[in-house]
């Protein structure tokens, strides 16, 4: 990437901004060994600036990451002024002001007299046009975006932004830079977002309309997406912590440049940030926080009660699955653990004994490694029983269906489900796109049926969607919340629609990248990393892609098409084109990658 005949020398550097993000860099830069100049408007800022720099460097000696004598002399690289003469003779100049294209053009055009020749020019802009920036000085040529992530000197990422006309010497040095700064640099193309807002607050937006739309609450939304994707935080709880004015002058930003609605800021954004209510920063955003600048959510009005929700259910004693996947084995697994008398229906004695004997072999590995003792491993064990005739349900308080996603053959088992089953049985179906509704109306007792859709592997992942329909009772509804809960599952409650909470968050987000990647603004890797880095996601997009299955994937942002006829939301030509191929990810040895 980095050609070192056309890597300058940068030797200093000066930071024009001291706030969080601009205060990081200047460490950043003094700890990899550049004389550093910090400049802010008066002298109560600098002080303040100071104070945090050096708080950040104790902080580092105190946990080991930083020896006492390499942080005295990263604080001996760093002066202060408030002067941007000051920059004169640098070599580089970072600007970290607010995200303003005035404030910051204003700002270029007074330090583009003052630079020398040689210096080059580098916004930390998040969002905006590094081309409009440039133009406001005489050197368009020499000017980059440099978007570090926060905090600057923990986060690895920074992706590099070059125009049409940044030369690609500049390009080079900033590149090695980087690297020498021990961060990992992405290099992309001048447009509203960059790669990892581009990605993440399209997806941060959906889940503010997803609850403006009352589709969900707050803490399922979150803890769905927590528990069903294993990202660190929640949307919501993450837009409080990004700050609700940030996040919606970026996406105002984007939606100015794409014209996508998917990035037009949801009206609940506008409205808590004309109410002053950004996030944590203020101690209210989506949640309440134990005062300004907090991270402990205290509860408020919003705030459900605990089990509220699941009272009056039906008793369930009796357990029934059908399937004899992968699927319907983790969801015995979990129910035979849980202590409950659990019948497995399969096409045939065999296929319902090898489903039994890959749980015991499960059962047999978590005892190996410790996690379960191998009486309770027997225990479960003696709660299964087999059969491969409907009859075998007649008992059963509930019956879930685990067979094929298709919505033939579950309607079909449903029609037989509802002959037998005992009246006031909990009919639940395990889809994870298909309309509960449909299923509902093939019986003669919709308001007993219900989703409990479990996440793969079923023995590990905690979260359970509850899916009901307009027709399900409460106490059906209530019976699905106790249930899970007694699993020691986290069960999150949502509507009868396409993807529901996960799916519907996730999908569109991955089709995202792939339009991002046909589009040649940055590759699959950079993409993976700047997700990976930026927004610590445990998996880039396209790794997922591939472990998830294209044809998989593009099933369902398919049926999320169909049902919301979003355009955005219709899958990506290379998508379509590498299913038909048959690149179906890691399961075919090719997808977006290739596989031993």
């Amino acid at each position: 990437m980095v050609v070192e005949d056309h890597v300058a020398e940068i030797s200093s550097a000066g930071v024009v901004g001291l706030g969080t993000m601009g205060i990081g860099i200047v460490e950043v830069m003094a700890k990899a060994g550049l004389e550093t100049i910090g400049i802010e408007v008066d002298q109560e800022r600098l002080d303040k600036a100071d104070r945090s720099l050096r708080r950040s460097v104790e902080r580092a000696v105190e946990r080991g990451k930083l020896a006492a004598e390499d942080a005295t002399e990263l604080l001996g690289r760093v002066t202060f002024s408030t002067q941007l003469e000051s920059l004169a003779d640098v070599d580089l100049i970072v600007e970290a002001v607010p995200e303003s294209t005035r404030l910051k053009s204003g700002l270029w055009a007074l330090i583009d007299p003052i630079a020398k020749p040689a210096a080059i020019f580098a916004s930390n802009t998040s969002s905006l046009s590094i081309t409009s920036l440039a133009v406001a000085t005489k050197r368009p040529a020499q000017f980059v975006g440099v978007h570090f992530f926060n905090p600057a000197p923990v986060r690895e990422l920074v992706e590099v932004v070059r125009t049409v006309v940044t030369n690609p010497d500049v390009v080079a040095t900033i590149l090695a830079l980087v690297d020498r700064l021990g961060k990992r640099p992405v290099l992309v193309g001048d447009r509203a977002g960059f790669i990892a807002n581009t990605l993440l607050l399209g997806y941060l937006n959906q889940a503010a309309k997803m609850y403006e739309q009352r589709y969900a609450s707050r803490e399922d939304i979150d803890n769905a997406m927590r528990l069903g994707c294993g990202y660190p935080l929640g949307p919501l709880a993450l837009l409080d912590l990004i700050g609700l004015d940030t996040a919606y002058k970026i996406l105002d930003t984007m939606h100015s440049q794409s014209s996508d609605r998917l990035h037009a800021p949801a009206p609940i954004l506008k409205q808590l940030v004309t109410a002053g209510l950004l996030g944590r920063k203020t101690g209210r955003g989506f949640y309440t926080y134990d005062g300004p600048g907090s991270s402990t959510v205290v509860p408020d009005d919003l705030t459900p009660a605990a089990g509220a929700s699941q009272r009056n259910h039906r008793t369930v004693e009796r357990v029934a699955i059908y399937g004899s996947g992968t699927m319907a084995a983790g969801i015995v697994e979990v129910f035979a653990r849980g202590g409950y008398d659990t019948t497995v229906v399969a096409r045939s004695e065999v296929k319902a004994d090898a489903l039994v004997a890959a749980v015991k072999k499960s059962l047999l590995r978590s005892v190996e490694k410790g996690r379960l003792d191998a009486a309770a491993a027997d225990d479960a064990l003696a709660h299964i029983a087999t059969a491969s005739d409907d009859a075998a349900i007649a008992a059963a308080d509930l019956v879930i269906d685990a067979v094929a996603e298709d919505i033939d053959v579950k309607a079909d088992l449903f029609q037989r489900i509802d002959k037998v089953a005992k009246p006031g049985a909990v009919l639940a179906t395990t889809t994870s796109s298909l309309p509960v509704v449909e299923l509902a109306a093939a019986t003669s007792r919709p308001q007993d049926v219900i989703g409990m859709h479990f996440f793969n592997p079923a023995n590990v992942m905690k979260l359970v969607e509850v899916v009901t329909t307009v027709s399900t009772a409460p106490d059906v509804t209530a019976t699905a919340l106790a249930v899970s809960t007694a699993l020691g599952k986290t069960p999150v409650l949502c509507g009868d629609r396409a993807g529901f909470i996960v799916n519907y968050l996730l999908f569109p987000y991955l089709n995202d990248a792939v339009r991002m990647l046909q589009e040649h603004y940055a590759s699959a890797d950079d993409i993976d990393t700047a997700m990976k880095l930026g927004c610590a996601l445990p998996m880039g997009p396209f790794e997922l892609l591939d472990v998830v299955g294209l044809d998989v994937s593009l099933a369902i942002q398919r049926r999320l098409f169909e049902e919301f006829r979003e355009p955005s939301f219709a899958p990506a030509m290379m998508l379509e084109q590498l299913v038909t191929a048959g690149y179906l990810g890691r399961k075919a040895g090719r997808g977006f990658r290739v596989y031993d």
